[in-house]
């Protein structure tokens, strides 16, 4: 289970940077209007993908919480592969911390 949630996780970050970059390149690198087409497409899978995740007693809060360590990881990840930008030891400390704290949401035991 906790493989599948993580899959749910890695796909919703990336249609979330996905749509998001849509809107970048159409407001910050003069691409057409039409780019935010595909991007509103790509936050309303993201958006989906998210209700996917197995949270205990039906917790958004918690899910979406935890989710935001994995957005960071692929978040630095585009930057490597679409925008050509090597993450540097402070972006993967960030992102190892917040991956740390996003195991603690979702591995907690609650009582």
């Amino acid at each position: 289970m906790l493989h599948q949630t993580a899959a749910w996780y890695a796909l919703a970050a990336l249609l979330e940077i996905a749509g998001c970059f849509a809107f970048w390149a159409w407001l910050r690198l003069d691409r057409p209007g039409l780019w935010i087409v595909p991007g509103l497409l790509s936050l309303a899978l993201f958006a989906a993908c998210l209700t996917r995740v197995d949270a205990q007693a039906g917790a958004a809060g918690r899910a979406f919480a935890a989710y935001g360590g994995v957005y960071i990881v692929v978040s630095l990840l585009w930057l490597w592969a679409v925008e050509g930008l090597r993450p540097d030891r402070w972006d993967l400390t960030g992102a190892g911390i917040c991956l740390i704290g996003a195991a603690v949401i979702v591995l907690g035991p609650r009582v």
